[in-house]
């Protein structure tokens, strides 16, 4: 089964999850949304200041922009609650604008058709949790967890360091 991802927040973690994504099996990205122009967004993926030159093709249609011959619609709205995800059969957005890290926030993504979000910034007040890979992933319950946090950068550097002394 593939799991259809949908970017909201096409910035520098939003094009580095795509980039990672590309090599994985069993992932499709749909679309991305983001304010900024589809020629700004190709540019913005195809040199991209330090993850380098990219390594593929990165073409610009009407609505999409096509990387690796993989067709990914581009949209530019302000409000998940209003974002297409059940449409295009969206499993999974990656949260990676900054503004939505409440719990009540991303929740609109839910209400527009998606089955989980993943916030890749640190989660703001209420129930949430924390998931940081090799650390506490065992606590992630897909049945009970749809909105989870990945932590902050230095979070993900630090607690793995730390699990060792505990």
């Amino acid at each position: 089964m593939t799991v259809k991802v949908g970017i909201n927040g096409f910035g520098r973690i939003g094009r580095g999850f795509l980039r990672a994504s590309l090599d994985k099996k069993g992932y499709e990205i749909v679309a991305a949304n983001d304010l900024t122009d589809d020629d700004t967004l190709a540019h913005l993926l195809r040199y991209d200041t330090v993850m380098g030159p990219f390594d593929g093709t990165v073409e610009v249609g009407s609505d999409k922009i096509i990387v690796n011959k993989k067709t990914i619609k581009t949209l530019r709205e302000r409000d998940p609650a209003k974002l297409p995800w059940n449409k295009l059969g969206v499993d999974i957005v990656i949260e990676s604008t900054g503004f939505f890290r409440k719990r009540e926030d991303a929740e609109k993504h839910l209400e527009a058709g998606a089955k989980k979000v993943l916030i890749s910034a640190p989660g703001k007040g209420g129930e949430m949790l924390t998931v940081v890979p090799g650390v506490n992933d065992k606590d992630y319950d897909s049945d009970k967890h749809h909105i989870i946090s990945n932590a902050s950068c230095t979070t993900n550097c630090l607690a793995p360091m730390v699990k060792v002394l505990d």
